[in-house]
């Protein structure tokens, strides 16, 4: 049996962890919104619409911010389009994920759906087709009290006090040629700064993300971030990082490795964000907001050409069942962004719902937990392992809790006709003698113990 030691010490401080790291992010694609948060017609919806069997299944998942309303969709995005009388919201094609938009969900909406799960909003403009006027509208709309053309409208339409947005995308990807209005690294940088400059004239206490890299295998990787920076780095705070990964070829070693590729990207933003910093000679440290990373088994999307020449609203786009190897990966990345919580201050697993997401739900049906809602990863691939943790440092007398994921098939997943085949249980193996926790762990499974 493989043996491992881990020391715990409290005193080994690399920073707080963040609220915000256990983010999410919801985009109008697909039945994220649509069949996925809002469904009138369903058994549990409240008197807006929204699914509460799914509320309740976000409350649980423990999210704290919530990106929205895209990725790639808000780079087409007319946000006036989506407030005010629903019957008078017009229909729109969105060129992103070539689907129809009703806008029958908007800003004014999920600032009310966000209330009941209790997470933030994180709110992005549309820096790809449009600029600087839409932005601070938008920014007048949502966080103005009262007493301008905006902040009367949003009153009349039936929300009478700010939404008070603190942090904000400037765009999305815009390195990405799949992007409405992408850009170059210089010129998206300067309309960013622009933007951001005139943003913070309304409100000098706002948060403001800069797009950086849609990947660390895109060909401007790095170059990409030092341009924007030097443009932008006086007037945001955030720069954003994207990650997705998959298993390819079967090759489940390399895949579960895939939190290595992350350490890299973290690495590489931070010190090329550094050197900006110490070329203009500030005193700021330059946060990162992982905003969008998961699982995501695009390969197969790509090659089943999944859009077609019809507009439909709400396609089943990207509905990826994750497998148990998925939520182990899953659970490895956020250990990594967890531990690099002194750059990492935000981040958003991509997607909520039904989208590459941890929540599924059916049409009328249930909603029920993917593997990945349940993570947090150590891994062995073949053999159990038996490990000890040295907790002296804590001073704890008893275990209250130990629970594992796991499963005999690492490809087992969590489908509607077997929403539980996959789901932790309790570890019998834990024990806790003189300070120091024993506990064995199956093959490829994550594990939470609590003490106290």
């Amino acid at each position: 049996m493989p043996r491992a030691h881990i020391e715990l010490d409290k005193r080994a401080v690399i920073a707080p962890v963040r609220r915000r790291t256990f983010g999410a992010f919801v985009e109008h694609l697909g039945r994220c919104v649509y069949t996925g948060l809002y469904e009138p017609g369903h058994p549990t919806a409240n008197e807006d619409g929204f699914r509460m069997d799914v509320v309740e299944l976000v409350q649980e998942l423990g999210t704290t911010t919530v990106r929205y309303p895209g990725g790639n969709f808000v780079s087409g995005f007319r946000w006036e389009d989506s407030v005010g009388p629903r019957d008078k919201r017009p229909v729109r094609r969105d060129l992103a994920w070539h689907s129809l938009e009703s806008n029958q969900v908007g800003l004014d909406e999920f600032a009310r759906w966000l209330k009941l799960t209790g997470a933030e909003l994180m709110l992005a403009v549309n820096l790809g087709t449009r600029g600087i006027l839409p932005a601070l509208d938008l920014l007048e709309y949502a966080n103005h009290p009262s007493g301008t053309a905006l902040s009367d409208l949003r009153i009349a339409n039936g929300t009478p006090q700010p939404h008070n947005v603190r942090m904000w995308c400037l765009g999305n990807e815009m390195d990405g040629s799949w992007q409405q209005g992408f850009m170059t690294a210089d010129d998206y940088g300067r309309i960013a700064a622009r933007t951001a400059a005139a943003m913070r004239m309304a409100d000098r206490n706002l948060e403001l993300v800069v797009c950086g890299s849609s990947g660390s295998s895109m060909p401007t990787f790095g170059d990409w971030e030092r341009t924007v920076l030097e443009h932008s780095y006086e007037y945001v705070d955030y720069v954003s990082c994207h990650a997705y990964y998959q298993e390819l070829d079967r090759d489940l070693g390399s895949f579960l490795a895939s939190a290595l590729d992350m350490e890299f990207f973290i690495g590489t933003v931070v010190a090329t964000a550094d050197h900006v910093g110490h070329k203009k000679r500030s005193k700021k440290k330059m946060q990162l907001s992982f905003d969008e990373w998961n699982v995501w088994y695009l390969k197969e999307h790509q090659e089943a050409a999944e859009v077609s020449d019809e507009w439909s609203y709400a396609p089943r786009l990207l509905e990826d069942v994750y497998t148990v190897a998925d939520a182990v990966v899953v659970g490895n990345l956020l250990m990594t962004l967890l531990r690099h919580s002194d750059r990492v201050t935000s981040a958003s697993l991509a997607q909520l719902v039904n989208v590459i997401a941890p929540i599924m739900t059916e049409p009328g049906g249930p909603a029920w937990r993917q593997t990945t809602f349940f993570p947090f990863a150590i891994t062995d691939l073949k053999e159990t392992a038996r490990v000890t943790i040295d907790v002296r440092s804590l001073a704890s007398t008893q275990i209250t809790e130990a629970v594992t994921l796991a499963n005999a098939d690492v490809y087992a997943k969590n489908t509607l006709a077997d929403q539980e085949r996959v789901k932790p249980a309790a570890n019998a193996s834990a024990a806790l003698t003189d300070g120091v926790l024993t506990i064995e762990l199956p093959p490829v499974s994550w594990t939470a113990a609590a003490l106290c």
